[in-house]
């Protein structure tokens, strides 16, 4: 398929699909998915919420949630229920057991909730870099804690940041790599459902063929503190969010410039996705 514009034809191919069942928690790698009108099936389905104020638990705040990013959490296939795992401890998502063992590794009482609330919010901090701070959060400053709406997130659906599907290329990642002078850059720091393999990002307008799914780029991604968490968000990779912030940063509609990297996508038509599947 052709790019919107005046761009070369497009192809890629998928060399990674993730699923996300816990909010913030580590994500499972796949080799096949559901993509449904929503986005994948079953990705981030799952969050805390913080008891004493209500908040969905983010690693987008390090200080509160950056142990989030030590749980994994995975979708078992027979019962499909979400098993989650913390330092050898396996719990069921929605049991007594489940709260009891986050609070505990979190360090304050939490609730496991499938229900999106009303007006989800979440607490954030964000990133020391000035181009990290995008256009929209007008007088907000580097270092800032702040507590904002979950915008992607509404009542009977998931608690999602913003679009259906998170992309990822290969291409952007190598160049990503170059700019900071490292052999590579893993990509699961950016949370994405989908690698492809390919020479740059489609953009947005432009729809992508994958087997029997059709999805269509609606905008970049901004991007805020948690690529730049190591595990347990206990430490900040500065160099690369400086690199985001020096090289990424761009239009995202007519909201404004922010640093940014991958894109987000709608699905247009649902299907399977599978990997080494070539997209148009």
């Amino acid at each position: 398929m052709s790019v919107v514009g005046d761009e070369t034809a497009w192809v890629g191919r998928v060399v990674s699909l993730l699923r996300y069942p816990l909010k913030s928690a580590r994500g499972e790698q796949l080799r096949a998915v559901r993509v449904d009108v929503e986005g994948v099936r079953r990705d981030r389905g799952w969050a805390c919420l913080d008891e004493a104020d209500g908040t969905v638990g983010s690693a987008k705040h390090p200080d509160r949630w950056g142990r989030l990013l030590g749980v994994t959490a995975q979708v078992d296939e027979h019962s499909s229920e979400v098993v989650v795992q913390v330092q050898g401890r396996r719990v069921v998502a929605g049991s007594e057991q489940a709260d009891a063992l986050l609070s505990e590794h979190l360090g304050r009482p939490v609730r496991l909730t499938r229900s999106v609330p009303d007006q989800a919010r979440l607490h954030r901090r964000l990133p020391e870099e000035q181009g990290l701070v995008p256009d929209w959060m007008d007088g907000a400053v580097p270092g800032q804690e702040m507590v904002t709406e979950l915008s992607g997130a509404r009542p009977g659906g998931r608690f999602v940041d913003f679009g259906s599907v998170h992309l990822l290329t290969t291409g952007a990642l190598a160049e990503l790599a170059g700019q900071l002078g490292r052999a590579s850059v893993d990509g699961t720091r950016f949370r994405p459902n989908v690698v492809l393999e390919a020479s740059h990002d489609p953009v947005p307008g432009q729809e992508l063929r994958i087997g029997d799914v059709v999805l269509r780029v609606v905008l970049p991604t901004p991007r805020c503190i948690v690529p730049g968490l190591q595990e347990q968000g206990a430490a900040v990779d500065r160099q690369l969010l400086t690199a985001l912030a020096r090289h990424h940063r761009t239009g995202v509609g007519d909201l404004g410039r922010a640093a940014c990297f991958g894109v987000y996508a709608e699905v247009l038509r649902p299907g399977q996705l599978t990997l080494c599947q070539v997209v148009r």
